[in-house]
């Protein structure tokens, strides 16, 4: 029998001690998805791993890799990754080829689709311990497929393939654990109805990463360094960041479903951030204490909204998405791949402390790290430059977990010399004493006590010894993933129609996505992205660094789109002031649809000096509803503008689209009334400023490609036809457009790229391109184009 020789030959290594039979039971191992590209990468290793580390610990193995492969196509698959094992250093070659060809031997293949493939794996299983007289101590299941199916499989082995009465069975599943918190709670239901919560086991392999899986003995070890500064008196803020370099290229569709902040902030982050804010149970060996503590500290965190997180999408994602998923070229998806989120806890030891998440892709460097850094009330009178000084205070205090890779490219713990020196547990973590070269956070290595692992190990390898162990500290429990769920909901339903900032990738992207925290708020630090400057013959266009001041002969500002808003705002602003000194008014007319929102938000919020009570507001064009549907662009300019400044409601001007009950009907001359009230109040008919949009078809007002009305002629309001609904329209001519003292035109958005290119080339062709057509006699255009409009 293959299990006797294994056994057998583990005597002849001494991986067994005189007398160990396996007494403890017999373990079932299987390996659900055993030839994707998890297995392969990681779970293989970790199972061979678990067998190294407890074979000689009484427990016997088989191991099961299933797949829905036929046989001798999934044997294959899966034994050319088995062969590939490899062994400790500390491990010598004759004792690691022997005990990775006993695994092999151990190992099998089974095909699982059916509910009688599982009935005859558990058969074959239950003849193994007859034959072997073993008897059964549990089975392990690891579903390395996605969830979609997992409740078939769940369904199967419940029915099908449990262990005998009295064994244990754990069932091991990989997020994504839902997409939001009603899939998380139908997912959560649909495996309750089949398995146990104590038998399940939902993975986070961040908590198998030594750095974050040292947290809670940390701070258990060091309770009487940590208890006196652990709180809101004594650190400043909490860091936890991972950054990447890669793209998600290959991976675009389950970017498109699950982006940045569902990846990598709802779990891998709020683990780590769990374990540092968390009140330290008792005994932290005791997994039911430490799930009840994160589950308090759930019900502590301040809800998230909007105003708490900065986004961004590196340029290229998009490419991605149209290549892969078979996109056309006008796509544009708002998945975030960067994320800053600032969160707040309601508890007297954390008040006021700010914990920063941060993750994104196609950034500078590879690296993991959580860092609290400690508030410094010193001041040193003396130069400390001139003497060795590695204990003084007025350095910077923190402690670090490093995940891995950057500078150090090993998981670590810091603590800095100023703080105190840690005690660390000698059998597995050893100090750092050489690299006097390298810096970490602008000081050198010596400025830290600093401890890495005596043996690195793969977090897999350390998640599934807990396994094997019936650890459930290191897992995430049903409450505890709703309770996430319910918090970062919100959020992400807030963030579903926000433009991200785009960022060029790597070091280019410099201060780019450098944020800034205000109360409970963060805001990117830079405002304006680019600098744009006057081009000259010998310089190359460069979308990061030079742009061509002109676009038609005319004035072009550009920059990202809020540094665009700002400026523009601004400029009216300044419009305004002049206008006002000059005659005592001013006359904007405005246009509707979503490019103006932003702009009439700024206008309200930040400019206290705009003279409101002499503005006179009024429509470059309407849509024929009422005044308060949510399609009127009075309602949006009342929404976002008007109820949130002091303007005198004798200088709103809407368009008179409902007369007598109904909508712009022609014998209601609509249009007539408003060019005269326009000629009474607007000297010459010359507004100060004009706001126009630029559509994808090239319209602007409401003026159409291919239609002749408001194109020419004496009138200067008129009726119009949109291919959209709905489909009248009041709109000022073009005439009386041309008759501003200045026009601004407002274009945003990648899908506004072709026909920024387009008018770009363009001349004098009002009937193809009404835009084409705004040359005011008197007055002169600025266009505002941000970058996403200008380059897609």
């Amino acid at each position: 029998m293959f299990l006797t020789a294994t056994l057998s030959a583990l005597f002849l290594l001494g991986g067994l001690p005189s007398g160990a039979t396996g007494s403890h039971g017999h373990i079932s191992v299987i390996l659900l998805g055993a030839t994707g590209d998890l297995a392969k990468k990681y779970l293989w290793q970790g199972l061979f791993q678990l067998y190294l580390d407890e074979v000689s610990h009484g427990h016997t193995f088989t191991f099961y890799g299933a797949a829905q492969a036929e046989h001798e196509r999934g044997q294959k698959l899966m034994f050319d990754r088995l062969k590939k094992l490899t062994c400790p250093s500390d491990v010598s070659p004759n004792r690691c080829a022997m005990v990775k060809d006993q695994f092999l031997r151990l190992t099998q293949y089974h095909q699982l689709k059916t509910a009688e493939d599982y009935a005859m794996l558990s058969r074959d299983i239950a003849t193994l311990l007859s034959q072997e007289d073993l008897e059964e101590a549990g089975r392990i299941f690891y579903f390395s497929v996605p969830p979609f199916a997992y409740a078939e499989i769940a369904r199967h082995i419940n029915s099908s393939c449990r262990p005998r009465p009295g064994a244990w069975l754990r069932v091991v599943l990989e997020k994504p654990f839902g997409h939001d918190l009603k899939s998380a709670q139908q997912l959560a239901d649909e495996m309750k109805t089949f398995f146990q919560e104590e038998e399940m086991y939902r993975v986070d392999h961040y908590l198998g990463k030594q750095a974050v899986a040292h947290i809670l003995p940390f701070r258990d070890q060091n309770r009487r360094y940590l208890d006196p500064i652990w709180n809101r008196h004594h650190i400043e803020r909490v860091e936890i960041v991972l950054k990447e370099t890669v793209d998600v290229k290959n991976r675009t569709s389950f970017y498109e479903e699950y982006g940045v902040i569902r990846d990598v902030h709802q779990n891998h982050l709020t683990e780590a951030l769990m374990s540092l804010a968390m009140e330290l149970p008792a005994n932290v060996g005791s997994s039911e204490e430490v799930l009840r503590s994160k589950l308090r500290t759930f019900q502590l965190l301040q809800g998230l909204e909007k105003s708490c997180a900065v986004v961004g999408q590196y340029m290229d994602y998009n490419s991605h998405v149209r290549e892969e998923l078979e996109k056309g070229p006008d796509h544009f998806s708002r998945t975030p791949t960067f994320a800053g989120v600032l969160i707040h806890l309601d508890s007297l030891r954390w008040e006021g402390v700010p914990f920063v998440l941060v993750s994104g892709k196609v950034l500078d460097e590879r690296v993991g790290y959580i860092r609290l850094l400690f508030k410094n009330r010193a001041f040193c009178t003396q130069n400390e430059t001139m003497w060795s000084s590695e204990n003084s205070q007025c350095k910077p205090r923190q402690v670090i977990f490093y995940i891995g890779h950057g500078e150090l490219n090993s998981p670590a713990v810091l603590v800095s010399r100023n703080l105190f020196r840690p005690d660390m547990p000698e059998d597995s973590w050893k100090e750092v004493v050489d690299r006097p070269w390298l810096r970490l956070f602008g000081q050198p290595l010596s400025d830290y006590y600093t401890y890495i692992p005596i043996q690195e190990r793969d977090p897999y390898s350390v998640l599934l010894s807990r396994i094997y162990h019936g650890k459930k500290d290191s897992f995430i429990t049903t409450e505890n993933l709703l309770a996430s769920w319910e918090f970062w909901s919100p959020l992400l339903d807030s963030l579903a129609g926000e433009v991200p900032r785009l960022y060029p990738g790597g070091r280019q992207n410099e201060h780019l996505l450098d944020f800034e925290m205000a109360g409970r708020e963060l805001s990117f630090a830079v405002k304006e992205a680019l600098e744009v400057m006057q081009a000259k013959e010998e310089q190359t266009p460069d979308q990061y660094k030079t742009l061509q001041s002109r676009f038609r002969q005319n004035q072009l500002v550009t920059a990202w789109p809020e540094e665009l808003i700002s400026r523009l705002a601004s400029d009216i602003e300044a419009a305004a002031a002049s206008a006002v000194e000059r005659s005592g008014e001013f006359h904007l007319a405005l246009s509707g649809g979503s490019s103006p929102l932003a702009l009439f938000r700024q206008l309200a919020v930040h400019h206290y000096n705009f003279p409101w009570k002499h503005a006179h507001l009024w429509l470059v064009d309407e849509r024929c509803v009422p005044l308060t549907d949510p399609e009127s662009n009075f309602r949006n300019l009342h929404d976002h503008l008007i109820q949130h400044v002091r303007v005198p409601y004798y200088n709103v001007h809407p368009m008179p689209v409902h007369l007598n009950r109904r909508l712009c009907v022609e014998e209601d001359k609509g249009p007539e009334l408003y060019a005269n009230e326009i000629a009474a109040l607007v000297t010459n008919g010359s507004f100060d400023l004009v706001l126009l949009g630029v559509g994808v078809d090239g319209h602007t007002a409401s003026l159409f490609p291919h239609s002749p009305v408001g194109l020419e002629g004496s009138q200067d309001v008129v009726f119009t036809e949109s291919p959209f609904k709905p489909h009248q329209r009041m709109t000022l001519s073009l005439p009386l457009i041309n008759k501003a003292k200045q026009v601004s035109v407002l274009v945003m958005g990648k899908r506004k790229h072709d026909i920024v290119t387009l008018i770009s080339r363009a001349g004098h062709e009002p009937k193809k391109w009404p835009i084409s057509g705004v040359s005011p006699r008197s007055g002169h255009i600025a266009w505002y184009v941000d970058y996403e409009a200008l380059f897609r």
